[in-house]
Formats: structure tokens, sequence, C-alpha cells
């Protein structure tokens, strides 16, 4: 069965693809007669890559694209597999008592969450949640950040993540939300069991309805001169502090 695919569009989404991830683009439109030299270049990674291309009319590339500006060029990539809200209770219910889960209250930047993901996967996390909306989709980018990782971890995507939240907590998972004015020390909690650690977004960290559905608030010490992480490296020490106490 072939796998899914997906549009995407834009000169720097296509040529990121193209350079980072060949092997999942399928073909590649390019607007014809376009007169941008970017898309020549990208014309010719994608052949040299072996890759089809196929010269199409400006109607064809907005049929693709949507309501999004697609500046002369689209791919078909493959898909990467995200897991439904009800997948999820099967993957903690599987853990038996050892679900190390990662939820990301919007973050938005693909780095960030594919340096997430990577530290996930390393880990052994049982799955990383995101929100459906207002957070960072599994794209090229994120793939080649996650080396892989974005492939071999499941990425919960849920509608509303503190609903989520409570859902998780009614199966035995207790939810550890990160943040810098907290009181109590990630340091100070078990993280041997069914555990969900919560990081927030770039911008605002977490929200306020994530916050509240967190058991409890923790922050990671830090003797120096700075007020905070970020998100990806945050999410990497608390992950292997659980698997240090795991392991320990």
């Amino acid at each position: 069965m072939s796998k899914p695919t997906q549009w995407i569009v834009g000169v720097n989404a296509v040529a990121s693809s193209i350079d980072n991830d060949a092997e999942n683009v399928r073909e590649v439109l390019v607007e014809a007669g376009a007169k941008n030299p970017r898309l020549v270049e990208i014309e010719e990674n994608a052949r040299r890559k072996g890759i089809d291309v196929r010269k199409v009319n400006e109607q064809a590339l907005s049929g693709v694209a949507g309501s999004t500006r697609h500046q002369g060029v689209a791919a078909r990539y493959v898909a990467a597999k995200t897991y439904s809200e009800n997948e999820l209770q099967g993957l903690v219910e599987a853990a038996e008592g050892k679900a190390l889960l990662l939820v990301l209250d919007e973050v938005q930047d693909p780095h960030n969450l594919g340096a997430c993901l990577r530290s996930a996967a390393a880990a052994g996390a049982t799955a990383v949640v995101i929100p459906k909306d207002k957070s960072a989709s599994v794209n090229a980018t994120v793939r080649k950040v996650s080396a892989g990782a974005a492939d071999r971890i499941p990425v919960v995507a849920v509608t509303n993540l503190s609903r989520c939240l409570k859902d998780l907590q009614k199966q035995g998972v207790w939810i550890y939300g990160l943040a810098g004015e907290a009181s109590g020390s990630l340091y100070s909690v078990d993280l041997r069991g069914n555990v969900a650690l919560v990081m927030g977004g770039e911008a605002d960290g977490m929200r306020r309805l994530t916050r509240e559905n967190c058991d409890a608030l923790v922050k990671i010490p830090m003797p120096g001169d700075i007020e905070s992480l970020n998100v990806s490296v945050a999410a990497g020490v608390s992950l292997f502090e659980a698997v240090r106490q795991r392991l320990g």
C-alpha cells in the first residue's frame, strides 16, 4: 500500500524537502515560464536526485496550494504519520505503567519540535503530544532536525490539549508542567511510573488551562544567571531525568 502524501508549497519549504528528505518527495511542480532563479535551482536539484519534475501553469499550482501562496513551486510529499487521540489511550496502556509522554503546548518553531522529537526518541518516550492548531507540524524541517525520530516516535495531534490531559489523568498518568516560577524541583518528583512532562511554547510558555490541568508545576534548577532554557533543551533535560530515575 502506498503511503499517503500531501502537497507542500513555497520556495523555502520545497527546497528544504528536496535538500533534507528527497526520498520522501514524490514529484515537484514548477510554474512554466517563471523567471525566478530559485525555481531553476529547485528544478535542477530535484532532477539531479531523481525526483519527477513537471512544468505546469499557475492555475494548476493554485489548485494544489489552495489559499497558501505557492511562489511558483509545489511538491507532493509523503505525509508523516500522526496518531489520533483514541490511539493515545492504547499507547499508554501498552506501556504497562511506565508510559513517558512529552506534551508540547504550542511549540511553533519546527527546529524546536524536531529537536524535541529527537530527544523523546532517544529517551524511549511513549509518544509526543501536540495540539492540532498553533503548533508546528511534522514537515521536512522537523524531519531533518529530528534525525529520523519523527518517523519513529508516535506524534499525537489533539484537538483540545486540556481535555487530553484530563483523559490521561483518568488513565493514571501524572502530569508535570515545567515552569520557571514553580517552587518545586523537577529532581524532587517521582518520574518512574506513568508520567507526562509538559513544556510551554516559545513565546508565552504554557497556557492557563494547560497549567491548571497539571498535577504539579516544577522547575529545572538553574544556578546560573539565565531565566529560562530553550524548550528543546528543557525537554531533553526533563526526559533524561526520567530515564535516570527509571534506570537507577
